[in-house]
């Protein structure tokens, strides 16, 4: 683990913080205006000040999750400054300091029995954080269908005041529902569109609600309100518009496409992955950085954020043991949609 020392700690007020969001919302990361650079400047700094609690949130998630289940894929990662604007602007009464997923941690098991029994150790746990909320969004999905288990935690600790009240999410998926969300936002990525969101092109949209409540009925979840009835009608339904958009063809060309440039030829013993991806190009570009090199690694998540925002394209900064688990846990970032390609040819079949 590395040392305290190197770990980013707060340097605006919540007030600051919220008035660089409010900037940003208003003028987007491309414009090469001052104000703009020192706004995504402080932003910056709020979104690293989150990797210390995350980082204990994502210890305690691999050792409960790793009690439920052998091999679960734990990950962690700092929200995108377009996720945070897009955000933001769905929701103008949000905050930006008060924004729960800025840090976020992911477990993925093999079930929901899985799934359930993580959630439950929670419940039961006498941690010190804050529980400052919870989402079931496996059995009451998002519009656009997606599912999994929220829990939002507030640090609490003495010893470490700097960075009390900050929020962490976990997001407790089966492995079902994570190749639906790779596949959707591999899609939007290619389109352009935040599918996630429920945003962008209907057809893509209602194919997602279609093939999510089919894999809803396999794994013993109610399907959304506004599918077919009946599972030969929701079969047929999602059949048709898979036929029409050729999913499995389109999805099949964008993995097969991609490029993977490695900046570090020996990834092994690194900590922090920064993954930016041009679709455009088929090229994916992971920089790999080391424990104690965090603010460098912060530092150039920024710079590809903007440099990204005028070319086109998404980065991340995430965490992981290994480029192995990095895979499995980010897939869309490697456009890698075989097992929801899997799991569509078997539902259909």
């Amino acid at each position: 683990m590395m040392s305290s020392s190197k770990w980013i700690a707060p340097s605006c007020t919540r007030g600051e913080v919220d008035r660089a969001g409010g900037l940003l919302v208003r003028n987007g990361v491309a414009p090469d205006v001052l104000a703009v650079g020192q706004a995504l400047d402080v932003i910056n700094n709020w979104r690293s000040s989150h990797s210390f609690p995350l980082n204990t949130f994502q210890m305690a998630l691999r050792k409960r999750a790793s009690s439920v289940c052998e091999h679960p894929i734990v990950a962690q990662r700092l929200k995108r400054v377009p996720s945070i604007i897009g955000k933001l602007r769905r929701f103008p009464s949000m905050k930006l300091s008060r924004m729960q997923d800025v840090g976020g941690a992911r477990a993925v098991l093999p079930c929901i029995d899985d799934v359930d029994e993580l959630r439950e150790a929670y419940r039961r746990s006498r941690a010190k954080h804050e529980l400052a909320g919870q989402k079931d969004y496996a059995r009451e999905p998002k519009a656009s269908g997606y599912r999994g288990i929220h829990l939002v935690y507030r640090y609490r600790s003495d010893k470490k005041p700097q960075y009390r009240g900050l929020q962490i999410e976990l997001q407790l998926r089966t492995r079902r529902q994570h190749a639906w969300a790779t596949a959707v936002e591999t899609v939007g990525t290619f389109l352009g569109q935040s599918l996630k969101s429920s945003e962008g092109r209907r057809d893509w949209l209602r194919f997602f609600e279609f093939v999510g409540s089919g894999f809803a009925r396999v794994e013993g979840l109610p399907v959304t309100s506004n599918v077919p009835d009946t599972p030969e009608a929701l079969l047929a339904a999602t059949r048709a518009a898979a036929r029409r958009l050729q999913v499995k063809e389109k999805l099949q060309a964008y993995g097969a496409a991609l490029q993977v440039t490695e900046r570090q030829k020996e990834l092994r013993g690194h900590r922090y992955f920064l993954l930016a991806l041009q679709p455009a190009r088929g090229v994916l570009t992971i920089r790999a950085y080391r424990d104690w090199a965090l603010a460098d690694a912060t530092r150039d998540y920024l710079q590809e954020e903007k440099s990204l925002a005028v070319t086109g394209g998404e980065t991340v900064l995430v965490s992981s043991d290994s480029l192995e688990s990095l895979r499995r846990a980010y897939p869309n970032y490697f456009l890698d949609t075989r097992t929801f390609v899997e799991e569509m040819d078997s539902l259909l079949s």
